[in-house]
């Protein structure tokens, strides 16, 4: 049995426009040389940037010193010193200035070690950062899905008038209580949620209208949870002044993949009497992930 596997850290962070921040967001991950930023991903419109982070970790340590545990909450912590949830807007939903943290395991790596891991930073944002913390997938024991915490915390519906989340969540005090953490939120830092699972997708299609509400009906249609296609889940959200766009995660994209999505995306906005774009990952693939760590580390 192999000691040492490979993982993969999406955090996403609430703020796109402060160069100053993400600088020192940048700068907090290479403190940790072992854990590899292999992408980063800044939506202007949505206000929002998404960081993949690769590292190895060995199988018989404890997650606690896993190099991917210290980057992450390093990078965890620069945002919360330079982001303040109040000040902030944007059309994407938020839970958070770090709004959303998943663990993969990479290749043969274990989903129990990535879960350790996940928990180990959970664990630490709520108790040395102060910050509520909630588990999800394989981190949680019950399996709690990541759209179940969303949706008992308000973070489908738009706080501020065109379609807009902006400033802090709109009660201190949680209706959900947190697995880590004070049991109130701060309002200029708000929430994590924290999770470890497969391989995940992000796919978004452009729909060439600010029909907001079109949107959301394809991707209601679209998601399972709306009667559409199976492991996927869908938002219609506004994307820019003259876009709307539907937001997918794939969670099952061996099975249901992008291809389908789009076909799927194109004629329910036809039926809407709209046309949709071509539809773009927000990552690289697992494979391209892979090859690109592995890159890195042979130039070292």
């Amino acid at each position: 049995m192999l000691k040492s596997m490979l993982a993969c850290c999406k955090l996403y962070i609430s703020e796109s426009r402060n160069s100053l921040a993400l600088e020192s967001i940048e700068l907090a991950a290479k403190l940790y040389p072992e854990a590899v930023v292999i992408n980063k991903f800044k939506d202007e419109a949505y206000n929002r940037v998404g960081y993949t982070l690769v590292s190895c970790f060995d199988t018989t340590s404890s997650p606690d010193v896993a190099p991917l545990k210290n980057a992450v909450l390093s990078m965890v912590k620069a945002a919360f010193e330079t982001i303040n949830l109040e000040l902030h807007s944007g059309t994407h939903p938020r839970l958070g200035v770090v709004d959303h943290i998943c663990f993969h395991p990479l290749v043969h790596g274990s989903l129990d070690k990535a879960a350790g891991i996940a928990k180990s930073v959970a664990a630490d944002i709520g108790r040395k950062l102060q910050v509520p913390t909630f588990l999800y997938g394989a981190a949680h024991e019950g399996g709690r899905t990541l759209d179940s915490i969303r949706r008992e915390l308000g973070y489908f519906k738009p706080n501020s008038a065109g379609n807009l989340w902006a400033g802090g969540l709109r009660s201190e005090v949680l209706c959900l209580k947190p697995d880590a953490g004070p049991l109130q939120s701060a309002p200029a830092k708000g929430v994590v949620a924290i999770g470890a699972t497969r391989w995940v997708d992000n796919y978004n299609v452009p729909i060439h209208s600010t029909d907001i509400k079109a949107a959301q009906r394809i991707a209601r249609r679209l998601s399972e949870r709306g009667g559409g296609l199976k492991s996927v889940q869908a938002m219609g959200l506004a994307h820019g002044e003259a876009m709307t766009e539907v937001a997918c995660n794939l969670l099952d994209p061996s099975k249901v993949g992008a291809d389908q999505v789009q076909i799927e995306v194109q004629r329910l906005a036809s039926e809407e009497g709209l046309t949709a774009g071509q539809g773009y990952f927000t990552d690289f693939s697992q494979e391209k992930i892979v090859e690109t760590y592995m890159r890195s580390i042979a130039s070292d």
